[in-house]
C-alpha cells in the first residue's frame, strides 16, 4: 500500500507525524512530506492511526501496482 495526501486539505496540524515520525514530516508552517514510497507491514498501525486522526482527512491509502 501507499499513502496519498490531498495537498488541498491539509492545513499542516502534524498530527500525522506525531502518529508516525518514520512515515511524515510536516516542516513548520507546511504541508505534510511523505517519507516511504509503500508501507511495511511493521509501519501499518501508526501510519493508519495518522489516516485516522487527521483533522482534514487529507491522508489515506491506496494499493501499490500489484494490489499490495
Amino acid at each position: 500500500m501507499r499513502v496519498i495526501a490531498d495537498l488541498d486539505l491539509c492545513q499542516g496540524h502534524a498530527v500525522c507525524q506525531e502518529e508516525a515520525p518514520d512515515a511524515f514530516r510536516v516542516p513548520k508552517h507546511g504541508q505534510v512530506e511523505i517519507l516511504m514510497d509503500t508501507t511495511e507491514p511493521a509501519d501499518r498501525a501508526d501510519i493508519e492511526r495518522a489516516i485516522e486522526y487527521c483533522p482534514t482527512q487529507a491522508l489515506s491509502l491506496a494499493p501499490t501496482e500489484g494490489g499490495r
